[in-house]
């Protein structure tokens, strides 16, 4: 049993003033594979004070120096990248050559970006040509919140705490109780790297504790969260009495549609990469529109690839999905599941149940519903698991109308081969990102929506940006 009472606060490891025990659930068996301590408002309030403190002197810090500090954290990083992917497998379920490559992975392909990002950030310039003396300066926002998922905990992690660095800010980072273990490790990489004492600091503790403490605390003036949409509006209406920056990025559930002219492997890349981490993504394609003449020839490819999709022992290598995160999870996607049965949709591989072989873990059967019509609940809500539903269409506007006819806006995807229509719909979703053809949005690109998915803007330029604050000059000596 691995014990991680401790929190990281002012460039130590403490132990909790106000702390209780927890037990991190290893989603493979079921049973308890760590104990962690979920701190109290005393445990929160040390973090903010000691971030306060060093605000002055980090901020301070030239921009070169900051940077260094993110280069050290990211060689510290990818020397004990073997020991992050470990941690994600155990706490979260990921299999391991898939914790390694891509969740792991994640975490120092974002650094990367963000050091790229930085050498390249122009703290101060010109407002534009015709102004003389007239400036625009990025400052850093100051103490901020960071409150962080279990699906990704790395992406996440690196996602705020590197340009929160590059900023100039000081720290309060609350990963999730369900996945801590990967975070207090990269308090670990923190430390080593030599960041000053309370610039980074790491309190554990559940929403309505610590959260709750530091989206409302007087001297935390921006607050960064991934989660649910639910807990998104939690955190608004108490962060509003302080007039605090707000940054959110929510749940989704993104469309992907498929034009009769889509490429011969459109529907089981749409497939795979619905069931890539279990389902467990904000961005996961998990509504699949396909254009009525391909309809039939997309339900066979699409049940051939669920029924090859391999469900397995996070612990084994291979090319396979492993559960999900804990009980209350398992139960809700059997809910959904059920629901969809019973409002009619047609279940074309998987169902209920785990899968066979597996009597004990989080584990879901790969199941896609076809014949669904927008209104059912599965096409409507964010499942947050291995389950696509999917729908034919006849027309491009028929196809936008239902993408876009969700309270979120996360990501949405296209796949086809006519370029003016393809950017037309690209154009066309209502969300913060849109991908055709399986294509990269490119290192550095933003992550975020809008509605319902949030407005947060995470990764490169647009995530140091995010933590600061503008600053409009006049009359700069040139």
């Amino acid at each position: 049993m691995i014990e991680k009472r401790e929190f990281y606060i002012n460039g130590e490891w403490v132990a909790p003033q106000a702390g209780r025990d927890y037990a991190v659930i290893d989603p493979s068996t079921e049973e308890p594979c760590a104990v962690i301590s979920l701190g109290g408002t005393a445990d929160a309030e040390a973090g903010i004070a000691a971030a306060k403190a060093a605000l002055p002197a980090w901020r301070a810090t030239p921009p070169g120096e900051r940077i260094a500090h993110v280069e050290k954290i990211l060689s510290i990083y990818q020397a004990r990248v073997h020991e992050m992917a470990e941690a994600i497998s155990l706490e979260m379920g990921a299999p391991i050559d898939f914790a390694l490559a891509e969740q792991a992975g994640a975490g120092s392909w974002h650094i990367q970006n963000f050091i790229e990002a930085a050498r390249e950030f122009q703290w101060v310039h010109p407002l534009g040509d015709g102004t003389p003396g007239a400036m625009i300066s990025y400052e850093p926002v100051g103490v901020v919140g960071l409150i962080t998922p279990w699906n990704w905990p790395m992406n996440q992690v690196t996602l705020k705490v590197i340009p929160a660095l590059i900023a100039g800010c000081t720290m309060v980072l609350k990963p999730s109780e369900e996945a801590p273990l990967s975070s207090l490790l990269f308090a670990e990489f923190v430390a080593q790297a030599g960041v000053p004492a309370g610039v980074f600091n790491l309190v554990n503790g559940d929403g309505a504790g610590v959260g709750t403490v530091l989206s409302g605390h007087p001297d935390v003036e921006m607050i960064s969260f991934t989660g649910s949409t639910r807990a998104g509006r939690a955190i608004s209406r108490n962060a509003a009495e302080t007039l605090k920056r707000v940054c959110l990025e929510l749940g989704g559930k993104g469309a992907n549609v498929i034009f009769a002219d889509a490429d011969e492997d459109a529907v089981r890349r749409g497939v795979v990469h619905m069931f890539e981490n279990a389902g467990q993504s904000c961005n996961a394609p998990s509504r699949m529109l396909v254009q009525r003449p391909v309809y039939d020839q997309a339900l066979s490819i699409a049940k051939a690839t669920a029924e090859a999709t391999k469900v397995g022992s996070p612990r084994e290598s291979g090319d396979h999905i492993g559960p999900v995160i804990n009980q209350a999870q398992f139960e809700k996607i059997q809910g959904l599941i059920e629901t969809g049965i019973k409002e009619g949709a047609t279940l074309l591989a998987g169902g209920l149940g785990r899968p066979e072989g597996l009597n004990k873990g989080y584990y879901v059967r790969p199941t896609i519903f076809a014949d669904c019509t927008p209104d059912m609940t599965i096409m409507r809500e964010e499942i947050f698991g291995p389950v696509l539903s999917i729908m034919p269409f006849d027309t491009e506007e028929e196809a936008l109308t239902v993408a876009n006819d969700t309270p979120y806006g996360l990501t949405n995807y296209v796949q086809g081969q006519n370029g003016e229509q393809v950017n037309r719909v690209l154009r066309a979703f209502h969300s913060g990102m849109a991908v055709a053809n399986g294509k990269s949005r490119g290192a550095g690109a933003p992550f975020g929506g809008v509605s319902a998915s949030g407005r947060a803007r995470e990764g490169g330029r647009w995530g140091i940006e995010e933590f600061c604050d503008s600053k409009s000059i006049g009359g700069w000596f040139e």
